[in-house]
């Protein structure tokens, strides 16, 4: 009971915590000499935050998920059809730069699978139906990701996406996190010391998160000379995002006539974004640091700002509709 409590006060303050480890980290890039080193800490605190965040990914209801087929349906329309169109048409407004174009490609293109769960939830959407649905999102994204690059990229995307590089992070920053938690859920399933442990570790990914955008911003804002221009310039197609996107959810989820709190939580899936999921992925092109990071935690910021607006106005949505199935 301790322990949900914890973790439950940690989940609803993850957007302060996030915001402390940020400051924190530019406050020592500022102060302490040499936190570019920090970059050979990125991907081992990576991997730490994907395994505890894919541990609350239940593995077990993947069946469930597609057994609330019109709920699905409209998610994997909202995030891989219409999402890619709204973002095909705010990359125009990017300069013709393929490095800064990738990062914001490869950040909006990927639905969020951990703490969105949390926002639609203090949102009042369907988390549930959210969660069951987070392995179905995971995987359609990782399979649709290099075709939408091949896409919107053309040439430069077999220029920039290195398929070795970009294997070994996919295999080693994601498959293997994914394969432990659906180990460690398989074991918890079976013991009950097990279990215990599962529990605790659930106590773990916002803390996780904090340190990996600690150890991120303090390795890159030194170097960030070159990256301070990028970020400048993808803040207003982030914004943008942020504004359309959760309206084009709530659109489609009115098409496919979902329930009203399922609606709801199709629109924070459109407008919550899986950051720090690709962050291995971009750091894995040639010439990443440090305009990749820069453009990725940039959106990140933004979009922690804006849940703080979803979970206000997300939850009017539908308010008097009268109710249907999902």
């Amino acid at each position: 009971m301790k322990l949900q409590l914890i973790r439950e006060t940690l989940e609803n303050r993850q957007i302060v915590i996030y915001f402390g480890a940020v400051t924190a980290a530019a406050a020592t890039a500022y102060v302490v000499p040499g936190t570019t080193a920090l970059e050979a800490v990125v991907n081992p605190a990576l991997a730490l935050m994907l395994y505890l965040t894919f541990l609350q990914v239940p593995m077990s209801e993947l069946k469930q998920a597609f057994g609330q087929a019109r709920f699905l349906g409209a998610l994997l329309v909202a995030n891989f059809l219409v999402v890619p169109l709204l973002v095909g048409g705010l990359i125009q407004f990017l300069p013709d730069d393929p490095l800064l174009r990738l990062g914001v490609l490869l950040v909006l293109l990927t639905p969020c699978i951990d703490y969105v769960v949390t926002f639609s939830q203090l949102g009042r959407a369907d988390a549930r139906l959210l969660l069951a649905a987070t392995p179905v999102l995971l995987v359609a994204q990782m399979l649709l990701l290099p075709g939408y690059l091949a896409v919107f990229l053309g040439e430069d995307a077999a220029r920039l996406v290195s398929m070795g590089p970009f294997v070994h992070a996919f295999a080693w920053l994601i498959v293997a996190p994914l394969v432990l938690a659906a180990l460690t859920q398989f074991w918890a399933a079976r013991s009950p010391a097990a279990a215990r442990v599962a529990t605790a570790l659930g106590l773990f990914p916002v803390p996780a998160t904090a340190l990996v955008l600690f150890v991120v911003v303090a390795a890159v804002l030194p170097q960030l000379g070159p990256a301070a221009d990028a970020a400048r310039r993808v803040v207003p197609i982030y914004v943008a995002f942020a504004v359309i996107s959760p309206a084009v959810g709530w659109l489609v989820a009115r098409w496919f006539r979902l329930e009203t709190a399922a609606g709801r939580a199709i629109a924070f899936s459109t407008g919550t974004r899986n950051s720090l999921v690709v962050l291995p992925l971009a750091l894995a092109v040639p010439g990443a640091l440090p305009v990749l990071p820069a453009v990725i935690v940039t959106q990140t910021l933004v979009e922690l700002l804006s849940e703080l607006v979803y979970i206000r106005l997300i939850a009017r949505l539908g308010r008097g509709a009268p109710a249907s199935n999902a």
